[in-house]
């Protein structure tokens, strides 16, 4: 047993857990936050990526304890505040970018991070982001509409 500590959505974190436990584990038994979905368990669906110091990762493939000390974000920290959403949030919203929404909260952490680097994206550079992540509700079109939306409405924020 080893004691992991980590900041989740600027709230530390700690517990004694089982060297195997894998981060996406702890972010949903640990710290109680149930957004992180794990669909495939293997890092190829992208459903359970979350924010490790900023970069998009894959949390069923890092155990908890490799992410000790690590700044960890999930969909829940995204928002600004209670009850407001972020902006790329909003636009998913406005450009109805989700169905069933369980790839949706790794979609919006990886995009999140791509937006952040490539603040004025292009089409196809915005696919070419989104290829690791999987949904089979949406043909993605929408998807891409939102992160498209959210670019320019950062530009003009």
């Amino acid at each position: 047993m080893n004691r992991v500590t980590l900041t989740i959505n600027g709230r530390r974190h700690s517990a004694t857990v089982e060297p195997r436990l894998l981060l996406s584990d702890f972010i949903r038994h640990e710290a109680m936050l149930a957004g992180t979905h794990v669909g495939c368990e293997h890092g190829v669906c992208g459903a359970c990526t979350v924010l490790v110091d900023g970069q998009p990762m894959r949390s069923c493939l890092i155990f908890a304890i490799q992410a000790e000390g690590s700044a960890i974000t999930t969909i829940e920290g995204l928002a600004p505040a209670p009850g407001q959403l972020s902006l790329l949030q909003q636009a998913f919203k406005d450009s109805h970018a989700l169905q069933c929404g369980y790839c949706t909260p790794g979609i919006l952490t990886t995009m999140t991070a791509f937006l952040a680097e490539n603040p004025a994206p292009t089409e196809d550079e915005v696919r070419d982001a989104l290829s690791g992540n999987l949904c089979r509700c949406t043909g993605y079109q929408h998807i891409v509409d939102a992160v498209m939306l959210a670019a320019k409405r950062m530009a003009e924020a």
